[in-house]
């Protein structure tokens, strides 16, 4: 029963006031976030687990983190087709294996309304060509169109799925400026008894990492994996451990000529440092009212990289004013308006700021210009020691630094790519490099031969104010044509590099770099023949495409000269704000959101020719390789944390600090002569036809074979040799090899880590297959958020090293036998668990760790054998 109304725009609406229900006092100290969790408790009083005291127990600071667990009932997902695919299968397996029972498999729907984007798929076979939009999605379909018929299947299958075909944008852009509401509304009842709609802050969790990029909205989400996506797709709440709340107090202005990818740049590096993982962050203070939404976005969405759960931003002005801007209707926005004052969720600058569990301190001013690399986003630096780091990596691999024989420049760019939501949704850093690009053609400069160079914007509309503004043409003169809507070269899929670039890596040794207005440049993500990878804003992508190399200080040496021989600096190129200001705002109106909505007739021409099965059952194609029935329903149960004691574990690899998803489960190019690339061939698919492993993420053969199989994967029991290599008895061989024979011998995996195992991307695939391997615990000195849940979800034990022990401290190589005793009570009590070392030699080593399980949702959840055969338990019957 709600205990509030209001009215906007004429019409009456209840919402439920948890300042009424807590007091005033108490709720307006409380931070954003916690406001939003309040209310979703509230809403949901008398669900299993939630109560009053709960309720008290979440906005009580004598309460620390982790001490209670939250079950939130989240109102809808979205979903990138990277994971939602695998999702939608998963789900479709689930309809096959109720059935099979003698189930109703209607029973296996969606319970929420779910969004899917098609934007992982682009790749970019083609670049620096008018032609090259046409052509790259004529190949996606060609390669995709087993998924493709998969999707149309679930969308007539499943209930409240909407897709968006590919063409249409990149997700977290798409869900900004159409998707989220910011304020929902449901059926419902007033403290009198009478029917009203009833409003309640907007809510999603993700299937991508990036999804906190909503919050700059207001909106509450985060990304996690596709194994989560699944419990609240079937009804269940979504279980939070109550989480620190990290405010960021926001200082000072930015500097003329400062990007915001510069201050995303250097708060990621801030934040990481600081220790934010898992954290709820919130930006407040005198600086979060000068950035725009489009501003606070580019922030948001790094949040997976400086490791938080959000990067949110409360609603307020700025807020409004972008909904405008983006063509919600004038009643919605006073819905908005009405709601969020109503319920204490819009910030006013006048009120005290919350109570946060900690602050950290950010000026704005202090922010210089910045470049991430050259291998993970929060190394942040200024341009005057790039070419040093690039120095640095390329002396691990070439014998003679700088001095290789051949017509690349040392440092030679061979990627340069404006593209990821995370900065075409800046329509200032879009605007800018336009102009850069405009005043570089001007003075008769071009892009190095040697350099791809594309733009894949995030939605149509940037493509249409570019054109308004008539930056497009200088852009498209240096090579930046637009190349399709998807996440392209930030996601890995590249395409190609220029013949004689790839010609000079493979054959010379030569290593060469990428730039690109991405949010990761993880080592053998963005392409295989990459070495070094550097972040930076759209506009410094048209700068370094121009230099042709990194082996500069591009704030102080000439990036080319122009047709009379004169030397051209970055300042002679470089925007003022004012103008760039001009340029929005005459170019940036909503007449551009609104007819950018959709995609074009080639998109639905293309989308329409797809055919697909109907029913409620799909029928598996026994010879397909893209979309094969996966196992999760059918695999036997193991007795690894029910058996009191566990003898004969074995460690398939030893990783260290920042082993991330990507290493865990590449998204990239499959290479022909990795175990997946060889399972492909032994099927007779031509390696022109392989697709990227992202394409095949439907058969889990293939991602069985892929898993801690990336190109940079480093595993110390084979002497830190990169690839897909571990140790079985002293011989080296393919982690899917060695696992094959430990699984046929019946013998359970473990993996062993250092801090941060999985940070990156919400890549379920770096946990299932794991699970597939028959690996069974990771021992880690600390978990990324959003693996450690995906491990627990397909039933892997996330295990804590003590403080001050690890690989080395412990002079573990990988060859020696483990035994693990009472591991389940480790994870339902929270008690340490022995581990007994046995080396070659007969001697024994012990040590303890601890089950890093935040909830008793968790734990049952792990005691339960993982999601899946929890939720076959559950809709099975």
């Amino acid at each position: 029963m709600t205990n509030g109304t209001f009215t906007a725009a004429g019409k009456t609406y209840a919402f439920h006031d948890v300042r009424q229900t807590l007091g005033s006092e108490r709720y307006d100290r409380l931070p954003y976030v916690t406001r939003v969790f309040a209310e979703n408790l509230l809403r949901h009083l008398g669900r299993p687990g939630v109560s009053m005291e709960l309720l008290a127990a979440l906005a009580d600071p004598a309460v620390a983190p982790d001490q209670v667990a939250l079950p939130l009932h989240v109102p809808r997902v979205v979903l990138p087709d990277s994971s939602g695919i695998p999702v939608l299968m998963d789900l479709a397996a689930l309809r096959a294996a109720v059935a099979k029972r003698g189930g109703d498999p209607k029973r296996v729907n969606a319970t929420v309304p779910m969004v899917l984007i098609v934007d992982h798929s682009l790749q970019v076979d083609m670049a620096g060509s008018h032609a090259a939009e046409a052509h790259n999605l004529s190949r996606e379909f060609e390669r995709n169109g087993e998924r493709y018929a998969f999707l149309k299947w679930a969308q007539q299958a499943f209930d409240g799925l909407r897709v968006f075909p590919p063409g249409s944008g990149i997700i977290h852009q798409i869900h900004l400026e159409q998707v989220a509401a910011v304020t929902l509304l449901a059926g419902g009842q007033d403290g009198g008894g009478h029917a009203l709609p009833v409003a309640f802050p907007d809510f999603a969790i993700g299937g991508d990492s990036h999804t906190p990029m909503i919050n700059a909205l207001g909106v509450m989400a985060w990304g996690v994996g596709g194994i989560e996506i699944e419990t609240v797709v079937l009804g269940e709440p979504y279980i939070l451990p109550k989480p620190e709340c990290v405010g960021v107090r926001l200082e000072g202005k930015a500097a003329p000529g400062i990007t915001v990818t510069d201050i995303a740049l250097t708060l990621t590096k801030v934040l990481r440092g600081a220790g934010v993982v898992g954290a709820c962050v919130e930006f407040f203070g005198r600086g979060a009212q000068t950035l725009t939404v489009p501003d606070r976005a580019t922030l948001a969405n790094m949040a997976p990289e400086y490791g938080a759960t959000t990067g949110f931003w409360p609603v307020d002005e700025q807020t409004l004013d972008y909904l405008r801007l983006t063509g919600r209707t004038p009643q919605h926005v006073a819905l908005v308006e009405a709601h969020t004052r109503a319920a204490g969720l819009f910030r006013y600058s006048a009120l005290p700021d919350p109570n946060y569990h900690r602050v950290i301190p950010f000026d704005l001013a202090g922010v210089r210009r910045t470049i991430a690399g050259p291998g993970m986003p929060h190394v942040a630096q200024e341009p005057a020691t790039v070419a040093a780091s690039f120095r640095a990596r390329a002396a691990e691999k070439e014998a003679n630094v700088g001095n290789a024989a051949g017509e690349l420049p040392f440092g030679a760019i061979a990627i340069a790519a404006i593209t990821s939501c995370t900065n075409t949704s800046n329509v200032h850093g879009m605007i800018r490099a336009g102009l850069l690009a405009k005043a570089a053609v001007e003075r008769g400069l071009k892009s190095a031969s040697w350099v791809k160079t594309s733009l894949a914007p995030g939605s149509r509309a940037v493509t249409a104010y570019l054109q308004r503004a008539e930056l497009l043409t200088p852009l498209e003169e240096l090579g930046f044509h637009v190349v399709g809507y998807g996440c392209t070269t930030c996601a890995g899929k590249s395409g190609s590099l220029k013949p004689d670039t790839a010609k000079a890596v493979e054959q010379a040794g030569r290593t060469v770099a990428a730039v690109l207005s991405g949010n990761r440049n993880f080592d053998g993500r963005i392409h295989r023949l990459v070495g070094a990878n550097y972040l930076c804003s759209p506009a410094l992508v048209v700068a370094y495409a121009i230099a042709g190399q990194v082996n500069l200080d591009i704030d102080r040496d000439p990036l080319a000269h122009d047709s009379s021989g004169a030397p051209v600096f970055l300042r002679d190129l470089w925007p003022q704000d004012e103008s760039v200001d001009a340029v929005v705002r005459d170019a940036v109106t909503p007449d551009v959101f609104a007819g950018a909505v959709g995609t074009n007739e080639l998109v639905e021409e293309y989308w329409a020719r797809v055919e697909a099965p109907k029913g409620e059952l799909f029928s598996w194609d026994g010879a397909s390789s893209y979309i094969v029935e996966p196992p999760f329903f059918s695999m036997p149960r193991t007795d690894f944390v029910t058996a009191q004691n566990i003898t004969g574990v074995r460690v398939l690899g030893i990783f260290g600090d920042n082993y991330t998803t990507d290493h865990a489960s590449p998204g990239g190019e499959i290479p022909a002569d990795s175990p997946a690339g060889q399972y492909l061939a032994s099927l007779g698919v031509a390696s022109r036809a392989f697709n990227s492993y992202v394409g095949r993420r439907g058969n889990h053969h293939v991602m069985a074979r892929a898993t801690y199989s990336n190109l940079r994967s480093r595993n110390r029991m084979v002497g830190g040799r990169e690839g897909w290599w571990t140790c079985y008895q002293g011989d080296e061989m393919s982690y899917f090899e060695a696992a094959s024979r430990y699984q046929l011998r019946g013998v359970p995996l473990v993996v062993l880590a250092g801090h941060e195992f999985g940070t990156g991307s919400s890549r379920d695939w770096a946990a299932k297959g794991p699970a597939l391997l028959g690996v069974r615990a990771v021992i880690a000195r600390s978990f990324e958020r959003i693996h450690r849940s995906n491990l627990i979800g397909v039933g892997i034990v996330p295990l804590l090293f003590a403080a001050g022990d690890s690989v080395d401290s412990l002079a573990l190589v990988g060859n020696e036998e483990l035994a693990f005793d009472n591991v389940a009570q480790g994870i339902k009590a929270r008690a340490p668990i022995t581990v007994v070392v046995r080396q070659l030699d007969g001697a024994t080593v012990r040590f303890v760790v601890e089950a890093d399980v935040r909830s008793d949702a968790e734990a049952d959840l792990l005691m339960r054998g993982g999601m899946f055969a929890a939720a076959l338990d559950r809709v099975g019957a």
